[in-house]
């Protein structure tokens, strides 16, 4: 066994809300001790230079490239990072020596599993540097060169933390539903199988935004008052992404939003509600058997209609329903603590990442190290 270490997650990802940190004490295998968790949102402003930038890195063919404002915009980025750990170690009494390294995700940007390309803006160097803390980051890269997709890389996490379950509860499925919703199924017999399952908050968050003027539907109160135009929704789950046998890791690009006459507001909103909750059971489908439970994780569990859609969906194949905090877990810290976990696995030169998670051609390890520069006094 390892020795424990203790690790900062931080978390960007698909989403542009902002920044989650989370600590644990690991060994990097099955010893998980969670600590405690922050979000630091972005303001409006800098979510409008993050969209921007998105838009900047459809060009990109090699993922060192920063056309544009990226280069400005990575840079930022890794400095509000640098401000979030520390606030985070000031919040909970604690010195850059009390860490022993930082799982660093960076903004996803673009994301081309077909093309071999994923970009994810965040300088691990300037983090380490302005943190004085070691920071592991770019973990999907090594997968990606290894004929993996990049994606997901939180199973390793979740297998940790399905250790804990009686063999009873198996077969079991965690899902996160994020910008984009991908799930990871634990087997009977310790099988780990897991990819994307398909849009999840993004596109809501792009619809609502665009017809009402706010980042998200909080709770899922816009989507509540609508109904499912049953038509838009086939034509999303008619997707090939849903029907063929690949599985394969999505961009958020891949789905778009209704065009603006297609829907009114809340119709609009209920529709992509279901849409998400729909492609969840049927990517579900693509697995050996179907699960006893699912544990819903990421900020989707909190949208209130999902949450209802899913669960009525599940318990027509036998199947339960549960939040991440039903499960005695935190729903919104779990994906910054996988890369707080996967920061010392990466360490320690275990794998990431395996063929049933991304595709890759063997199990992977991952991440590029940054040690802080020497001050000189």
């Amino acid at each position: 066994m390892g020795e424990l270490k203790r690790a900062i997650g931080l978390m960007s990802g698909t989403s542009m809300d902002g920044i989650d940190v989370a600590m644990l004490a690991t060994d990097g295998r099955s010893l998980v001790d969670r600590g405690p968790f922050l979000t630091i949102p972005y303001d409006p402003a800098f979510r409008e230079q993050l969209k921007a930038g998105l838009e900047c890195a459809k060009t990109i063919h090699d993922r060192r490239e920063r056309p544009g404002d990226l280069a400005e915009l990575e840079r930022e980025l890794t400095l509000r990072h640098s401000s979030a750990v520390q606030i985070f170690l000031n919040n909970n009494n604690l010195l850059p020596g009390d860490v022993d390294v930082i799982g660093f995700h960076g903004q996803t940007v673009l994301h081309r599993p077909d093309a071999g390309v994923t970009v994810q803006i965040g300088d691990g160097q300037l983090l380490a540097d302005e943190t004085g803390i070691a920071t592991v980051y770019d973990m999907r890269a090594n997968d990606m060169a290894h004929g993996g997709e990049g994606a997901p890389l939180v199973p390793a996490y979740h297998a940790a933390l399905a250790a804990r379950f009686e063999d009873h509860v198996r077969p079991v499925c965690f899902v996160n539903i994020g910008g984009i919703s991908n799930l990871t199924y634990i087997g009977e017999d310790g099988q780990i199988l897991a990819f994307d399952s398909g849009p999840g908050n993004a596109l809501i968050d792009q619809w609502v935004e665009a017809n009402a003027g706010v980042p998200y539907d909080q709770g899922g109160r816009i989507a509540s008052e609508g109904s499912i135009i049953i038509p838009l929704a086939e034509r999303y789950l008619d997707h090939p992404f849903f029907t063929t046998d690949k599985r394969r890791s999505l961009d958020r690009n891949d789905f778009l939003p209704p065009a603006a006459d297609e829907a009114g507001l809340h119709d609009g909103a209920r529709t992509l509600a279901y849409v998400t909750a729909a492609a969840i059971m049927r990517s579900a489908g693509h697995l050996p058997q179907m699960p006893k439970c699912f544990i819903i994780c990421g900020g989707g569990r909190l949208n209130g209609t999902i949450m209802e859609d899913l669960a009525d969906m599940a318990q027509r194949q036998g199947a339960q329903v549960l939040t991440a905090e039903e499960a005695d877990f935190d729903g919104d810290a779990m994906e910054a603590e996988a890369w707080a976990y996967l920061a010392v696995r990466s360490l320690e030169g275990l794998p990431l990442t395996f063929p049933g998670t991304t595709g890759v051609s063997r199990p992977m390890s991952g991440g590029v190290l940054a040690k802080p520069a020497v001050r000189v006094p």
